[in-house]
This record gives structure tokens, C-alpha cells and sequence, in this order.
């Protein structure tokens, strides 16, 4: 019995794996998921602009070029704009301009003086000036004017840079359960962990019944179940439909480590989302969530293992009963919805912090391994609250397994189309 086990769970997975589709699908991923964290340098390859040197002509009036450079060319470099170059003309307004046409990445700027305003700027160029150099020349012609406005009220170099240094701003927060900083918090664990498990399990879903409306119309089934137990059929249905979502989810993060490895060769770093990724880093090791997190782990690994298994084992059992996919695709319709439901009460967990319902509904076998480990980790379900959901859902997995079954050993024989729900409830009643 152990080999036939075996058996259908390795011929289950080479149905899903040794398909050109698998391979083609998986070369796509790689290829995306390459082409995305390197998505500037292809359009650059291809004649994008995301590294056209833009050069910006200054036609200095006042004498102040040198102190404008410096300070442009330190605001470029703390946004990481490489793509800027300053030189100061001595050329007339209207040589300059003359050839704009012929150069779309030039740019004039006259600094000149203002009776008002002790200075002002004008920018010409052929087309549209982008809002990032707009506000980098905006910023430093307003950094030079505070300097011109010192010079002239004969303001001693101390004083001046006492008046151009940035106001320090001391910032007490009296509530620590900083609802922003967590919404934020929790938006970054979505995206690096529920969000993948709520992709996979769709994929879950949809492969157990695939496969076995496959053998229930090319009537294979029939010749399996004389073989081997409707039980052992059901375990290699379920077990196979997992290690193919690790299999392939094991696939989509090397993918991922790839493109960050290919990304660093390219540009040295990871100038892109580096900022970002550091910000959520240090957030969350601020907020304390990562310490919470590493005590409840384990607790959530084991209650994502119990909502794959309960999740693989209803659409197995829902598959059991239809005759077509068309009529799969309409049985598991109501799992779809439990399956966003869950998702989007998570987006909203920090919304509604301290909702009762969104804590009620945190227990419930099926949205539980969404909704716990958000409110784990923002500190709104305790560490024996966790333990308790992952109970209920491990009692919950065992009980539709119980019942699954029935079900399953008089659906994958019956193929009568009609009245499904009516076949569902009397198998239930059956004694195994």
C-alpha cells in the first residue's frame, strides 16, 4: 500500500510539474520577475531616459554659480540623480536657446537679480522640465537668496549658517500604539508573507481540481479507485496539491533572490526600493514586531500548514462531486469569497484597530491564517490567543477531513450532474 501511495503522489506531481506548461510558465515568472527589479536599466537599453544626462546651462548674473552648483549637486546626490550636469555660460541668452531643438536635454537657467525678491530664477527649455529638477533649481535659488539676504545685513559667517542650517526638531510621540507607523508595518508583512500564502492557496485550489476532473472525465478514475482506497486516493490528491505549491512557491522566491543578484551585479545595490525596504526594516524593529514575531513562528507556520490542508481538502471534496470543470468553477465560488474576505478584513485590521469583529472573525478556521498573524504582530491578539486559533483550526481541518471523505468516496464514482448540493448532504449522513 505504501508504494501505490508513492506512486500516485509522483505520478500527481509529474502531471503538474513535467508539463511543457509548468515550464514555460515557470521560464515567464523568472523572466518577469528579472525584468521588474531591472525594469530602468531594459528601458534604458532600449532608448529610455531614466539615465539621460539632463545639462543645465546657468547664466550667472549675480556671481553666486559656485555656491548654486554646490548646493544643486548635494541635493542630487542625496536623491541619487546622477543624470544632472551644471555648467556656467558665458554665452547670450539667445545663442543658447537657439538650438534647444536639436537638444532635448538641455536646459537654460538665467539667475538674475529682483528688486523684490533679491533674486530670481527663469528656466528655459524646449519641452516640459520634469517636477524633480524643477524643484532641485527651486530649492537651491532659495538656499542662495537666504544667503544674499545674510550678505547684505553684513551677518557674520556664524550667524549665517546658523540662520541656512535646518530648524532641529525634536518630535515626542505620547502615544506609543502609533496607529500610522503600524498600518505601515502591517501593509509590509502583507506584502512579504500573507499575500504570497493568499496567491498560493488559489493556486491550491485550482490545481486539486483540475486534476481531478481530469480523471473523472477521461474515466480514470475508475480503474485508480479499483487499485487502491477512495482514503489513500484522497491523502495523494491533497499531499501532491501541497508539495506542488511549496515546490513552485520555493521556485518564485529563487527567482526573486535572483533578480536582486542580478540587480546588484548591474548597479552595485539595490538603488531601487532600497530606501523603502530599509524604512519598513527599521520600522518594524521599532514598533517591536519583529521580536514578537520570532516567539509566534512556529505557532503560524503550523496554522499555515492546518488552512492549506482544510483549503486543499474541500476543493478535493467539492471536485469529488462535479462532472466538469465548468461545475467546479461554480461549487468553489463560495471559497473564493471566504478567501478574499479574509484577505481584505486583513488590510483593514489597522483601520479598525480594536474591532471586536475583526478579532471574532481572527478565530475562524479558513480566514484565520490571514487575519492572526496581522493582529499577532501589531499586539492585538496575544501569544495563547494565537495558540488557540491554530487549535481550532487543526480541529476544524480534522473534522472536514472526517466528512470530507464521505463525500468523496460516493462523489468521485457518482457522475450524475444534477442536484449537487442534495448529493453533498446525504453523503455526509453516510457511515464510512
Amino acid at each position: 500500500m505504501k508504494n501505490k501511495f508513492k506512486f500516485l503522489i509522483k505520478q500527481s506531481l509529474n502531471k503538474k510539474i513535467g508539463t511543457k506548461w509548468f515550464k514555460i510558465a515557470n521560464v515567464i515568472i523568472a523572466i518577469l520577475l528579472i525584468g521588474l527589479f531591472n525594469i530602468d536599466k531594459i528601458i534604458t537599453f532600449f532608448g529610455g531616459d531614466f539615465e539621460d544626462l539632463t545639462t543645465i546651462y546657468v547664466i550667472d548674473k549675480l556671481n553666486v554659480y559656485d555656491n548654486f552648483a554646490l548646493d544643486f549637486n548635494n541635493k542630487a546626490k542625496s536623491l541619487d540623480m546622477k543624470n544632472y550636469q551644471l555648467e556656467a555660460s558665458l554665452e547670450s541668452i539667445e545663442q543658447l536657446t537657439a538650438n534647444l531643438e536639436n537638444d532635448l536635454n538641455k536646459v537654460v537657467l538665467v539667475i538674475d537679480s529682483d528688486n523684490n525678491n533679491y533674486l530670481a530664477g527663469k528656466i528655459i527649455s524646449y519641452n516640459e522640465v520634469g517636477n524633480i529638477t524643477k524643484e532641485l533649481i527651486s530649492s537651491s535659488l532659495n538656499n542662495i537668496k537666504t544667503q544674499i539676504v545674510a550678505e547684505k545685513n553684513n551677518l557674520t559667517a556664524e550667524e549665517m549658517m546658523a540662520l541656512t542650517s535646518p530648524v532641529n526638531i525634536e518630535i515626542n510621540t505620547l502615544n506609543t500604539n502609533n496607529t500610522a507607523n503600524k498600518e505601515y508595518a502591517s501593509v509590509g508583512i502583507m506584502l512579504l508573507f500573507i499575500l504570497p500564502c493568499f496567491l498560493l492557496i488559489t493556486l491550491l485550489v485550482q490545481m486539486i481540481g483540475a486534476e481531478i476532473n481530469d480523471e473523472k472525465s477521461t474515466r480514470s478514475m475508475e480503474i485508480i479507485i479499483s487499485n487502491v482506497p477512495p482514503k489513500i486516493h484522497f491523502l495523494t490528491k491533497i499531499l501532491s496539491a501541497i508539495l506542488f505549491v511549496i515546490i513552485q512557491g520555493s521556485l518564485i522566491l529563487c527567482y526573486a533572490l535572483v533578480a536582486f543578484l542580478i540587480r546588484i551585479v548591474i548597479n552595485g545595490s539595490l538603488s531601487l526600493g532600497k530606501t523603502e525596504l530599509e524604512s519598513l526594516v527599521q520600522m518594524i524593529k521599532t514598533l517591536g514586531i519583529s521580536s514578537s514575531l520570532l516567539k509566534g513562528i512556529p505557532i503560524i507556520i503550523i496554522l499555515f500548514i492546518f488552512s492549506f490542508l482544510a483549503y486543499a481538502i474541500i476543493s478535493g471534496v467539492l471536485a469529488s462531486m462535479t462532472t466538469s470543470t465548468e461545475d467546479f468553477q461554480q461549487l468553489q465560488m463560495p471559497l473564493m469569497i471566504i478567501l478574499v474576505l479574509g484577505y481584505y478584513l486583513a488590510l483593514m485590521a489597522t483601520t479598525f484597530e480594536g474591532s471586536i469583529f475583526i478579532k471574532i472573525a481572527s478565530f475562524i478556521p479558513m480566514i484565520s491564517f490571514l487575519l492572526s498573524p496581522i493582529l499577532f504582530a501589531l499586539g492585538q491578539v496575544t501569544l495563547i490567543e494565537l495558540i488557540l486559533t491554530t487549535g481550532i483550526c487543526g480541529i476544524f481541518t480534522f473534522i472536514i477531513f472526517k466528512y470530507g471523505l464521505r463525500i468523496y468516496k460516493v462523489g468521485i464514482l457518482n457522475y450524475s450532474a444534477e442536484k449537487l448540493w442534495t448529493k453533498l448532504f446525504k453523503s455526509i449522513k453516510t457511515k464510512s
